[in-house]
C-alpha cells in the first residue's frame, strides 16, 4: 500500500471530494483525521473507514486548528499528509458580489490552508518531515469564463502561498503542492448540468471530452503524498484533461 503507517488529515474531509479522498488514504493503509464541521457526516465516515478518526474543524478558527493538530499530536505522536480539501464558492459576478460573501470566501478558501499549514508545519517539523497537499483548482491557473472572479482570486493565492511554503520549508523535508482540477462530476453538479448551454460549455472545453471524476482527482492526491513524489514539490498539478494545455 502505498500510504502505509502515514498519518494523514483531510480538511472537509466528511463529503464530496474531500470523503473521497479520505477513503483513497484510507485504502493506501494511512490512519486518517476527518477534520469538518459536518459532525454527522464526519462520524459516519470515520465509522465506514478502516482506520480514521473524526475531529470537528472549523478551517477559519485558529483555535480549532489548533485543537486539532493536538489532538493528533496526542492520539498518533506525528503528522505526515496535510490536505487542505475544504473550500467554498459563493457563485456571484463581481458586480454582485456582497462583500461578506467576499470575506466568507476568502476566510474559507485562503485563511484556512494558511491556518492549517501554520500549525501542520511543527508537528511534521518534529516528525522529520511531511507532505501538505491544497485543493486549487483550474481557476488557481487561468481567467476561467464560466466561473466567478472571486473564486478565482482565492484559487489564485492558494497556488502561490503553495508555491511560497515548497521553496521555504523545503529544508524541514516538508513538501507542498497544489492539485488543480477542472469540473468535476459530482451529483450537486447535475443539476446545473440540466441546462443544454451549461453542459455544453463545460464538456467543449476539455480535450478529452468529458468531466473529471471525483476518483481522478483523489489518485493525485495518492500520488502526491507517497513516496513516488518524493522530489516533486512547488507543482500546480493539473487534473483537467487538458483544459490547460490550450
Amino acid at each position: 500500500m502505498r500510504l502505509s503507517d502515514k498519518v494523514a488529515l483531510v480538511s472537509g474531509g466528511a463529503q464530496g471530494l474531500g470523503a473521497e479522498i479520505a477513503r483513497r488514504f484510507s485504502r493506501e493503509g494511512a490512519w486518517v483525521f476527518i477534520g469538518d464541521i459536518n459532525d454527522s457526516a464526519g462520524k459516519s465516515l470515520s465509522k465506514e473507514l478502516k482506520s480514521a478518526a473524526y475531529l470537528p474543524l472549523n478551517v477559519t478558527v485558529e483555535k480549532s486548528w489548533e485543537s486539532v493538530l493536538q489532538e493528533i499530536r496526542k492520539k498518533a505522536g506525528r503528522l505526515d499528509i496535510l490536505v487542505n480539501n475544504a473550500g467554498i464558492n459563493i457563485r456571484n459576478d463581481i458586480e454582485d458580489m456582497p462583500e461578506e460573501s467576499l470575506d466568507t470566501m476568502i476566510a474559507v478558501n485562503i485563511k484556512g490552508p494558511f491556518l492549517g499549514i501554520k500549525h501542520a508545519i511543527p508537528l511534521m517539523r518534529e516528525s522529520g518531515g511531511g507532505v501538505i497537499l491544497n485543493m486549487a483548482s483550474i481557476c488557481g491557473l487561468l481567467g476561467h469564463r464560466y466561473t466567478n472572479e472571486a473564486y478565482t482570486t482565492t484559487k489564485g493565492a492558494v497556488t502561490l502561498l503553495t508555491k511560497s511554503i515548497a521553496s521555504r520549508y523545503a529544508k524541514d523535508n516538508i513538501r507542498c503542492n497544489s492539485v488543480h482540477p477542472s469540473t468535476v462530476d459530482t451529483p450537486m453538479l447535475q443539476t446545473v448540468l440540466k441546462d443544454p448551454e451549461k453542459r455544453a460549455e463545460r464538456f467543449n472545453e476539455i480535450p478529452l471530452g468529458r468531466l473529471a471524476t471525483v476518483a481522478d482527482v483523489a489518485n493525485a492526491f495518492v500520488f502526491l503524498a507517497s513516496d513516488e513524489a518524493a522530489f516533486i514539490n512547488g507543482v500546480a498539478f493539473p487534473v483537467d484533461g487538458g483544459l490547460t494545455a490550450y
